[in-house]
């Protein structure tokens, strides 16, 4: 008996370290596990785009994803969270207008288009270099000091983007697409800077569902005036096509930015960021898989150049949003 007092202690402290070990893993099983829905529902989006628009014409396909994705997103959460201190107006409607303009008309069309003219494989590496362009408009916009790894960074990024599109040769790729695929982070990057200077709704579910809503209709006048809608025809609307539809809303816009956004509130922006540079090697990979796209030499050599180019800023910029900052006096 006595013996069996004198280990209690340490049994029960061994006890106590497993379970908070186990604690521990079901946070970082859930953190991996969406960080891997992520990483493949988002890379597989380029696939799913290529095959919506193989017989759906592309902004009608980007009206109906968003409407759809956008409406089902808002009936859901517009009721839940702080609704008093959260109230839906003209001011937020506004300002997800402007938001849904940019990062998804103008960003998320752009890849949409670029994919008429450049392999899938392309367009997601060229779209990879979004942090490059949040780091240029830092610099130019706002005029922040960038650390030298940032630095070091865009000019990597930015040669390996001439290599990929500028050098001669086998593999050539259609200009006009690239400089779409190359707008679409541009883009992208711009809506993201603007979100910190408008009213959007504080409840971030409620204004991701605004913002797909406004470029949901934004895509379909854009349509309309630009004849699609005129032109379509339905009953040559493949079902693959379709089912390519129903899978960007349901995985690509639905499950894939509710995983993202729960992300953000549980895992470091650093392993957040990674999808930067894993979404590009999937879609290249589903690309060869399904579609027959070529891995050239030139396509690997400029994909390492960006990505690596990508690593560095986003481990630049985690490094000094993870520094205490001093306090300036006036």
């Amino acid at each position: 008996m006595a013996t069996a007092r004198k280990f209690a202690p340490a049994s029960v402290a061994e006890a106590l370290r497993r379970q908070a070990g186990a604690r521990a893993a079901r946070p970082a099983a859930r953190i991996w596990l969406a960080l891997g829905t992520v990483y493949i529902l988002w890379g597989s989006t380029y696939l799913g785009i290529k095959y919506a628009i193989d017989t759906i014409p592309p902004l009608l396909m980007g009206s109906v994803r968003f409407i759809v994705a956008g409406g089902v997103l808002y009936l859901l959460t517009f009721r839940t969270g702080d609704t008093r201190g959260d109230r839906l107006g003209s001011r937020q409607w506004i300002a997800a207008l402007l938001i849904g303009g940019l990062m998804l008309v103008a960003g998320n069309g752009g890849v949409i288009l670029a994919e008429q003219y450049v392999p899938i494989g392309i367009v997601a590496l060229l779209v990879a270099t979004s942090p490059l362009w949040m780091a240029v408009i830092d610099r130019v916009v706002f005029g922040r000091r960038l650390p030298a790894l940032v630095i070091a960074g865009l000019l990597l990024g930015f040669a390996g983007v001439a290599f990929l599109i500028g050098s001669p040769g086998t593999g050539h790729v259609n200009l006009f697409g690239a400089a779409l695929a190359l707008a679409a982070p541009l883009c992208w990057a711009i809506g993201s800077v603007f979100t910190r200077h408008v009213k959007l709704p504080s409840r971030p579910l409620v204004a991701a569902s605004m913002e797909m809503l406004c470029a949901g209709v934004l895509f379909g006048v854009a349509s309309i005036v630009t004849g699609e809608l005129a032109r379509v025809h339905w009953q040559h609307v493949s079902t693959t096509s379709i089912v390519a539809l129903g899978y960007l809303i349901v995985f690509g816009s639905l499950v894939g930015f509710s995983a993202y956004v729960w992300l953000l509130r549980a895992a470091p922006l650093s392993l957040v960021s990674t999808y930067a540079y894993v979404n590009p090697v999937v879609a290249v990979i589903l690309g060869t898989i399904f579609l027959g796209e070529a891995i050239t030499a030139r396509l690997v050599i400029a994909g390492g150049i960006i990505i690596a180019a990508v690593a560095l800023i986003v481990v630049a910029r985690s490094r000094a949003a993870s520094e205490p900052r001093v306090p300036v006096s006036a």
